[in-house]
């Protein structure tokens, strides 16, 4: 169980990564629940596809230094890793996107159900996000 979890949370980063959104998507349970570093939750595959097309548009990321851990059930799974980001287009309540590059830490956890994500929540320092685009 451990060997499926580590596949299937290394699969979701090489899915985003490349930018293959019909495969990223396929490896959610269709009752995800996505914790929105310093936002809400949000339920449903449909509400996640929606966030990821806003996000989509706004930024233009790649993961790397992708350390994953797994639970000894491979039920619960965390990941760290580094955002490397343009800012592209203004995103809502933030500051105008001029192309703005990052290199952000962040962080995310897991609950795994059914060879699917069942539950993603992600962490970074919206400060330090901000103060590398001129928001702060």
């Amino acid at each position: 169980m451990r060997d499926a979890a580590f596949t299937l949370v290394k699969q979701y980063y090489q899915a985003f990564n490349a930018g293959d959104m019909p495969a990223f998507l396929d490896l959610l349970t269709d009752d995800v629940i996505h914790d929105i570093n310093q936002g809400g939750r949000e339920i449903g595959k449909e509400a996640f596809a929606a966030f990821m097309t806003r996000m989509n548009q706004c930024y233009e990321e790649q993961l790397v230094d992708i350390e994953v851990m797994v639970s000894a059930d491979g039920q619960r799974a965390a990941a760290e890793f580094v955002v490397l980001g343009r800012y592209l287009n203004n995103d809502e309540g933030l500051p105008p996107a001029k192309g703005q590059q990052y290199r952000l830490p962040a962080g995310a956890f897991f609950v795994l159900r059914d060879t699917k994500v069942a539950r993603i929540s992600n962490y970074y320092n919206l400060n330090d996000w901000l103060e590398q685009v001129g928001g702060v």
